[in-house]
């Protein structure tokens, strides 16, 4: 499996409640590595084009105005088929068919606070990660455990 990368953010809702490390940590010890991350209050522009796909449905403004109306805590992380995994770490869309475990089957209170996002495929990935981040924004490094391992 290819060693890639995705977009996640932490919510407004997720922000507002504290979850911040908790989200975190089920990345970090799953063994993804985080190569970006800020906080930051969305514009309007940012999320339209985040949401586009919605653009001509009914909930669309409803979901621009909840991604604006506070800080979100945008995300790559990277590893192999993390697209894949960070989508079962999440869980469904819908807290109340998320399973136990999941972080919107633990977390989220129903599907309009749900308290994160994550791409759902490479070619989302790779759009939301430059809508969200620059390339300067984006580190590479070695986890300095691979630095010490002692070949023999």
């Amino acid at each position: 499996m290819a060693v890639e990368r995705t977009f996640v953010a932490i919510k407004p809702d997720g922000v507002q409640r504290g979850l911040i490390g908790e989200i975190l940590g089920r990345f970090e010890r799953k063994g993804f590595r985080l190569v970006a991350l800020k906080q930051l209050i969305p514009s309007v522009e940012v999320a339209e084009k985040h949401y586009g796909v919605h653009s001509e449905r009914p909930f669309f403004p409803g979901l621009v105005n909840f991604i604006t109306s506070g800080p979100v805590v945008a995300m790559v992380w990277e590893g192999e088929g993390v697209i894949a995994s960070a989508r079962k770490l999440i869980g469904a869309t819908k807290p109340l068919e998320a399973e136990p475990g999941t972080i919107r089957g633990d977390l989220a209170v129903n599907i309009g606070r749900n308290v994160i996002h994550g791409s759902d495929g490479p070619e989302t990935a790779r759009f939301e990660i430059g809508l969200w981040f620059s390339p300067t924004e984006l580190n590479d490094w070695t986890p300095s455990d691979q630095v010490w391992r002692v070949e023999e």
